[in-house]
C-alpha cells in the first residue's frame, strides 16, 4: 500500500511521531510546530499528517487522503503566504474558522506553512486561538527553526524537528515520483543540497539549470569593482525578471476577476467607487512580487555559498564530495588563487547580504556590497 508518508523522505524519526499521533489519540495535541531547514519537506510532512489525521491508515487512494493531498478537503486549510509577512487580517478568518466543527472529516486542520512570517500582531491574534483550542481543531505551524517563531506560540506547541534528507534519498524520490533519469536526479539533488523542491525544479527545468550556472559563473568573472557592480546589476535584473514572469499573468487574472465581480470589466478607467479595492489588490500583488524577488536572490546566494563551500573543501583537502561537481574546474581555480581565510570572508559577505535582504535593505545595494567582497584580494 502506498501511504501519505512515502514522499516524506529521510524523516523517519519525525514520521514515527506524527504517525503515532494520528493512530493514538493519547499522543495527540492541538498545536504542532514542524521545524526544519529549507527543503527538508516541512510542508509535505504537514500535509501528510493532515491526511493521516483524516484517515489514520494513510492510504493515498482513500478519498480522505486523496482530497487532502490535492488541496480539496473541506476541513483542511493551508495558508502559504506570498508576502513578506503574515498579517493580522489573514489570521483573523482562520481563528473564526477554527471554532467550527469539522464538516466531513475527523479533524479540522489548519496548516500555516510560514509561521516564521507571523509578526507580533498576527501572532498575538493566533495565540488566543491556540490558548483556547476547540476540541476537534489542530494547528500545524511550519518554520525553519523554533527560534524563528514567536516564543508565545512555540511554548504552546509540540515541536517536531525535521532534518536535511540525504542526497540519495532526494534523488530516489525524483526517480520514483517524477520519472527523472537517475543521473540527472543525482546531480540535481546534490546541486540543491537536498532541498526537495529546488532539486525537482533543477531536474525538470533546463532553464532553471541554466540560471544556476549563470549565478555560479559570477565569482570567476569578478576581477575588480567594475566587474562586481556589473555582476550585481545582472543578478538583481534577473531576479526582477524571474519574479515578474512568475507573478505577471496571475496579477492580470486577479485584476480582471476583481473588475468582473464589481461589474466594471472592460472599463477604460476604474470607477471611483472601486478604486480602494483595486488599490488593495495592487498592494497585495506588490508584496507578492517583493517576496518573489527576494526568494530568487536568496536562492542565488545559497548557490554561491555552495560554490565557496566547495572551494573551502579543496583548500582544506577535506576529502568530501563537491556539491558542484560540474563546476570543478572553476572551484579549483578559485581555490588556487585565494586562501581559506579569504574564502571564509567571502562566505561571510554572502551571509551578510542575505541578512540585509531580510531586513529590507535595497536589493541592489545589498548585492553590490556582496559582489565587491568577492573580488580578488591582494
Amino acid at each position: 500500500m502506498t501511504t501519505v508518508w512515502d514522499d516524506v523522505v529521510g524523516q523517519e524519526p519525525a514520521v514515527a511521531v506524527l504517525r503515532g499521533a494520528a493512530l493514538d489519540p493519547s499522543q495527540m495535541t492541538h498545536a504542532w510546530l514542524l521545524t526544519g531547514p529549507p527543503g527538508s519537506g516541512r510542508s509535505n510532512a504537514a500535509r501528510a499528517f493532515a491526511a493521516a489525521l483524516q484517515d489514520p491508515s494513510g492510504d493515498v487512494t482513500s478519498h480522505a487522503c486523496a482530497t487532502v493531498l490535492h488541496g480539496t478537503h473541506p476541513d483542511v486549510t493551508v495558508v502559504a503566504t506570498e508576502g513578506v509577512q503574515i498579517r493580522a487580517d489573514t489570521v483573523r478568518p482562520l481563528v473564526e474558522l477554527a471554532q467550527r466543527s469539522p464538516s466531513q472529516g475527523r479533524w479540522r486542520v489548519i496548516i500555516i506553512e510560514d509561521a516564521d512570517r507571523l509578526n507580533e500582531t498576527s501572532g498575538n491574534v493566533l495565540l488566543k486561538a491556540i490558548e483556547e483550542p476547540p476540541e476537534r481543531t489542530v494547528w500545524l505551524l511550519c518554520a525553519p527553526s523554533p527560534q524563528d517563531v514567536l516564543v508565545t506560540l512555540r511554548s504552546r506547541s509540540r515541536s517536531v524537528a525535521l532534518r536535511v534528507p540525504s542526497v540519495e534519498a532526494v534523488a530516489d524520490l525524483l526517480v520514483r515520483r517524477d520519472g527523472v533519469d537517475p543521473a540527472v536526479a543525482a546531480v540535481a539533488a546534490r546541486a540543491a543540497q537536498s532541498h526537495i523542491g529546488i532539486a525537482r525544479r533543477l531536474a525538470r527545468d533546463p532553464d532553471a539549470r541554466a540560471r544556476r550556472a549563470r549565478v555560479l559563473s559570477i565569482p570567476p568573472r569578478v576581477r575588480g569593482v567594475g566587474d562586481a557592480v556589473l555582476a550585481a546589476g545582472e543578478l538583481v535584473e534577473t531576479a526582477q525578471a524571474d519574479a515578474k514572469a512568475a507573478t505577471e499573468d496571475r496579477d492580470a487574472t486577479e485584476r480582471t476577476a476583481l473588475l468582473r465581480s464589481m461589474g466594471a470589466e472592460g472599463a477604460a478607467t476604474v470607477p471611483p467607487a472601486l478604486r480602494a479595492q483595486v488599490r488593495q489588490l495592487e498592494e497585495e500583488q506588490k508584496r507578492r512580487a517583493t517576496r518573489a524577488q527576494r526568494d530568487v536572490l536568496d536562492r542565488a546566494m545559497t548557490d554561491l555559498l555552495s560554490l565557496y563551500r566547495d572551494v573551502l573543501v579543496v583548500q582544506l583537502r577535506a576529502g568530501v564530495e563537491l556539491v558542484n561537481v560540474e563546476h570543478e574546474e572553476a572551484v579549483r581555480t578559485l581555490a588556487e588563487t585565494s586562501t581559506p581565510e579569504q574564502t571564509v570572508r567571502r562566505m561571510d559577505a554572502i551571509g551578510q547580504a542575505r541578512t540585509r535582504l531580510a531586513g529590507n535593505v535595497a536589493p541592489l545595494l545589498a548585492v553590490e556590497a556582496m559582489t565587491i567582497a568577492l573580488r580578488p584580494q591582494g
